[in-house]
């Protein structure tokens, strides 16, 4: 005997009971099961799933025809178009990595990105096209540029690619021969996080982790063949919080929606028995505070999944009398997107609607694919108390945490210390062990030796019925070294506010030291996915 014991004798790995994880096997499963399931709408475009397999095999056929393979990287700047979800497999078929774009981006950001990733080829909406144009001049990069030229899109914009995206497949193998990765850690795509100083980072996600967040999702949101995920979600976030691959699971229905508006996703929702979607804190208040007139029935129960800034618990309150459910769920661009789920009790159904909605604020407990969540204090790395008051930092580790930081092994240092992945976000965890944001690292306001939770401070003024939009930053204070700063945007119509106002409101529903003592009245900046850009009101706080 070799010393080793019985169950290491014989039962090695083999292709018989070995095969890579990745979720480009749910498309060519479910094509073969419900080749004539509705796979796709887009206006007046229906595709089954035959059809959308056999695109995404022409797509994938066609980018092997101009040598692009393993470890190359295919970027795209489109919004929720057919065309983004046949990149998502045709691309990763090859073993090739795509690299989704903000289109809300500069074109020197743009730039970075594409001589980051090193980008061979790009993809291109027509309605993005000068933005592209101006980004490759800047860019060291030559990719193959390809339009994406949607009939739904009926704006300016030359096409500025050597062909458009129907004629590049065109000839592709409809019978292309493709395979799974060899090794499962093989990247599948390349994500920048928004970066507000300095240049954004490249995270890198493996096919192992997007097929178990793909899982997670179907598991979470209890999902079925019959559900119709409408694209309110951009693709270019996080792969869409990876939705894109999780419909193929179960054989849903996506339903693309290119200009997302309060009439559009209400008209979409009905014309369509919408059953999920999914978006920001923004994009539930322009539901809430739809005009009457572009306001319709729901035909049935909408679950939304609400992420991408913690949403307050008025908030939810007010979608949810919409007739939507609302299922929170938290994480970032190195998770996969959502990998923590406010995971509902049966018996918090029976709390009142405004204490219901408190509960439902909080961010929750581990998906089911995700290892571990902890709130761990950042210089011991040990478990803060369960007690619902002490502030730590959100940790997570599993297998849906991104592979790391593509060309900077310092920052995936950084991110790892300590065996964690190290989020910068603060929270607290309850005796129940539901984590509960309290705010970023940078975002604490420390008043007087206090710390002051600015998503506190946030969530009362939104209760205020005159508050649509409020965020709360720091500003300089003389005496105690820093005070709460309140940015509010006022819902139309609503009676006119003061700062004495506010102040007063905020003293009646908090302690004292943590009202603001300035007010500021404006529109707020925010990024593509819905977040407040709180560095630019940190700026203005300096000078109110």
């Amino acid at each position: 005997m070799d010393g080793t014991h019985i169950y290491e004798q014989g039962l090695d790995k083999n292709t018989a009971n070995h095969q890579a994880l990745s979720p480009l096997s749910f498309l060519k499963r479910t094509a073969s099961i419900y080749p004539n399931k509705c796979a796709v709408i887009h206006g007046d475009l229906r595709r089954s799933y035959s059809q959308f397999y056999e695109r995404c095999l022409k797509l994938a056929s066609a980018l092997n025809a101009r040598a692009i393979g393993k470890g190359d990287t295919v970027a795209v700047i489109a919004p929720n178009v057919p065309e983004m979800l046949e990149l998502h497999y045709g691309v990763p078929m090859l073993g090739a990595v795509i690299n989704t774009i903000n289109i809300r981006l500069d074109a020197a950001a743009i730039a970075f990105i594409l001589d980051h990733g090193e980008a061979k080829v790009l993809m291109v909406d027509r309605e993005f096209s000068q933005l592209a144009h101006e980004a490759v001049q800047l860019a060291k990069a030559n990719p193959i540029i390809i339009d994406i030229d949607d009939p739904e899109f009926d704006g300016p914009g030359e096409l500025i690619g050597e062909m458009d995206y129907e004629a590049f497949i065109k000839d592709g193998d409809p019978a292309f021969q493709w395979s799974l990765p060899a090794d499962e850690w093989d990247a599948i795509a390349l994500n920048y996080t928004s970066g507000t100083t300095g240049n954004p980072k490249g995270v890198v996600y493996h096919h192992r982790g997007a097929y178990l967040l793909a899982m997670g999702n179907i598991i979470t949101a209890q999902m079925d063949k019959s559900s119709n995920y409408l694209w309110t979600v951009p693709m270019f976030h996080c792969n869409g919080w990876i939705f894109t691959w999780s419909m193929s699971v179960v054989g849903g229905t996506h339903v693309c929606l290119r200009k997302v508006t309060a009439p559009n996703i209400y008209a979409t929702i009905n014309e369509h028995k919408v059953t999920h979607m999914g978006g920001a804190p923004t994009v539930m208040g322009f539901l809430i505070n739809a005009e009457p007139a572009d306001k319709k029935p729901l035909p049935n129960t909408v679950h939304f999944f609400a992420a991408a800034a913690p949403p307050p618990a008025a908030t939810i309150q007010a979608l949810e009398e919409e007739g939507f459910n609302v299922i929170h769920v938290y994480g970032l661009t190195e998770t996969y997107g959502p990998a923590v789920v406010n995971a509902w009790h049966d018996e918090w159904d029976e709390l009142p609607p405004a204490e219901r909605a408190q509960v439902k604020a909080r961010q929750g407990v581990s998906y089911p694919v995700l290892e571990e969540l902890s709130v761990i204090d950042p210089e011991t790395m040990e478990p803060v108390p369960q007690d619902g008051e002490t502030i730590g930092e959100v940790m997570f580790r599993g297998n849906v945490v991104m592979r790391g930081y593509l060309k900077n092994p310092t920052a995936t240092q950084e991110a790892f210390e300590g065996g964690w992945f190290h989020s910068g976000d603060l929270g607290v965890w309850h005796d129940d062990q539901y984590v509960q944001l309290k705010d970023r690292s940078k975002d604490i306001i420390i008043s007087g030796g206090e710390n002051i939770s600015s998503i506190e401070v946030e969530d009362t003024l939104y209760k205020h019925p005159a508050v649509l939009e409020a965020a709360v930053v720091a500003a300089p204070d003389e005496k105690w070294g820093e005070t709460p700063c309140a940015f509010l945007t006022l819902k139309k119509g609503a009676p006119a506010l003061t700062k004495e106002d506010v102040i007063a409101y905020c003293r009646e529903n908090l302690a004292h030291f943590k009202c603001p003592t300035k007010v500021v009245f404006t529109d707020l900046p925010k990024t593509s996915t819905g977040k407040v850009q709180k560095f630019k009101l940190r700026t203005m706080a300096k000078d109110v």
